[in-house]
């Protein structure tokens, strides 16, 4: 039996839609504040019962509707924000779809109570399941509220997908703080019942919103973006790397003032962090991209969440080149240190820090410990010529401090004007390393040592063919390398800051080259490949140092970009206020 095409009725039609527009109550919250934006309002409020299965209401003091157009609001493709075609090329607005509140009053019972500022009263409208119910006037100040409830009751089918009333709330909760970040001139609240005071986030300052939605340590340890280039403009704030998380849930990024998940932004937010943020963390940032509206296509998703760059690679490269830059920026003296999360005693310490005695534990104290059995205790002085040496500064107490111990062979220890600095050696030169590597390769004039004796060193057969492959890659890196037997390979150069250990350092690399396989490929990781070449070289545990030794590692991170991480994103440095030393003793307590 053939099927014949038929029209489907609009009731159909809506719900259809709905599936789309309504995945769940949080999607209905959405919809209707990105409505109350777009009408101007400066307070919202929003109470849900339920989850938002039960009743949605939400109440804002904006533009109101007209009388005459209530009916036409809740009809599907009805909207005041665009008239033709053309107009969704350059769409300003939140919604333009209208679809939302036909979709919502196809699924639910739905009220719309509005007025404007010139009306002597507000006009009703109710929907239950698509019908029209009753229109009539109502009492209400200037602006809109929609209250829904029983939502799914018409469609069970669709209800049974809700989870629990937990976790729906957490959606609300999530939707409301994510809009409140685009618009901090715009007072929220939310009510979700159970006799919780609810979220309240009243119009002010942006570091007032950005605390309670997110975290005082956030603010505190954030860096403001603030960059243009051409049409495009980037602002907001993002996490140090120490600042990560290990989920990606607080992650906010905004085109236009909407809230998006893009991969093509998403990709190039981790690549700006990803030689400073330890493996399996998330950065966070609240982000804010403007461009003209006619280079972005808003209209390719049902809810909204994603939009299409005109220009894509130089969205992505616009992104990861300032964010890049941002993070390289950051010395030890811009931002608050990472500090130990313990109670603080209350005591007050001034600025001034008198100096104290020099010690060196390990050395001149007296108090040397034995290094372990097969380790070697290399001198300080071979060190001299990778660290600068730099002369302690009269006045001003710099960031990280004046060196007064090392400890273990393994942390320097350090007196600023907070209290204890403790810095890893070997994560901090690292660092240093690993950055100076860059520079010097980015400018071609990476400096390389010449073997007196060339090394043979016996690998891999596998890694002998890689060496054929990819010895110009290689060479481009300072390393200098011939194939010179089936599993031999000769060294004849290596890069002048690394030349301690060139066999070692010639088989770390050629394990890393075995996973990348061509020499393009080679080329794309070059700063993987730096980065195994600076933890190499890098000064190792037990290594005692000089005061002088010390101090001068200490300037040189300040000088450093990323600082703050080693290439792996581990933290270089903490520092332990003398609030937080205070009350570890119990002092003033």
């Amino acid at each position: 039996m053939s099927r014949r095409i038929r029209q489907l009725p609009d009731v159909v039609s809506n719900q259809i839609a709905a599936g789309e527009v309504v995945e769940r109550p949080a999607s209905l919250v959405k919809e209707l504040l990105e409505n109350s934006l777009d009408a101007g309002a400066t307070r919202i409020d929003v109470r849900t019962e339920l989850g938002g299965v039960k009743r949605v209401r939400v109440t804002d003091d904006g533009s109101g509707i007209h009388p005459d157009d209530l009916r036409l609001a809740v009809s599907r493709h009805a909207t005041s924000k665009i008239a033709t075609a053309d107009d969704l090329d350059g769409v300003a607005s939140l919604g333009f779809r209208g679809e939302a509140l036909a979709s919502m009053a196809s699924v639910s019972r739905l009220t719309v109570t509005s007025r404007q500022a010139d009306a002597d009263s507000a006009m009703r409208i109710e929907i239950d399941g698509g019908r029209e119910v009753a229109f009539a006037p109502a009492a209400h100040p200037v602006g809109t509220t929609v209250e829904i409830t029983d939502l799914f009751y018409n469609t069970p089918a669709r209800r049974k997908f809700l989870k629990a009333e937990r976790t729906e709330q957490g959606h609300i909760d999530r939707v409301v703080r994510s809009i409140s970040l685009a618009r901090f001139d715009v007072a929220l609240s939310l009510d979700q019942g159970g006799g919780r005071g609810g979220l309240q986030l009243p119009a002010g300052p942006a570091e007032q919103r950005l605390r309670r939605v997110l975290s005082e340590e956030f603010v505190a340890r954030s860096i403001a973006v603030d960059e243009s280039g051409g049409d495009l403009h980037l602002s907001g704030w993002v996490g140090l790397p120490t600042q990560s998380r290990s989920q990606a849930d607080q992650q906010y990024f905004f085109v236009n003032g909407r809230i998006v998940r893009d991969k093509l932004v998403a990709h190039a937010i981790r690549q700006a962090y990803r030689d400073v943020l330890f493996h399996g963390r998330h950065p966070m940032f609240v982000l804010y991209l403007e461009l003209p509206a006619g280079t972005v296509d808003v209209n390719v998703h049902p809810t909204k969440h994603e939009v299409r760059f005109r220009d894509a690679r130089n969205v992505h490269d616009f992104v990861f080149g300032k964010l890049n830059r941002a993070l390289r920026d950051v010395r030890p003296q811009d931002t608050a240190p990472p500090v130990s999360g313990y109670p603080r005693s209350g005591l007050s310490h001034g600025d001034a820090l008198p100096r104290q005695p020099a010690l060196v534990l390990n050395a001149a104290s007296g108090l040397q410990h034995r290094p372990a059995p097969g380790r070697e205790q290399v001198s300080a002085s071979a060190i001299h010529d990778r660290i600068p040496q730099v002369a302690e500064p009269a006045g001003d107490i710099p960031p990280l401090g004046y060196a007064i111990a090392q400890l273990r062979g393994v942390y320097i220890l350090a007196q600023n004007a907070e209290g204890l600095v403790i810095v890893d050696m070997h994560a901090a030169h690292e660092r240093i390393t690993y950055e100076k590597l860059k520079a010097d390769t980015a400018r071609g004039s990476l400096a390389r040592q010449r073997l007196l004796m060339p090394e043979v060193i016996n690998v891999a057969e596998s890694d002998a063919d890689r060496v054929e492959e990819v010895g110009p890659a290689l060479e481009a890196l300072g390393l200098v390398v011939e194939r010179s037997g089936t599993q031999a390979v000769t060294i004849r150069e290596v890069p002048a800051l690394l030349s301690a250990d060139a066999a070692g350092l010639v088989r770390d690399v050629l394990a890393d080259v075995g996973s990348l396989g061509t020499s393009q490929r080679v080329e794309d990781a070059r700063d993987t490949l730096l980065a195994t070449m600076a933890c190499h070289g890098s000064i190792r545990a037990n290594r005692q140092l000089s005061l002088a030794e010390m101090n001068a590692l200490l300037r040189e991170m300040e000088r450093t970009p990323n600082a703050g991480q080693c290439n792996h994103g581990r933290p270089t440095y903490l520092v332990q206020s003398m609030d937080d030393l205070d009350g570890l003793f119990l002092r003033g307590q």
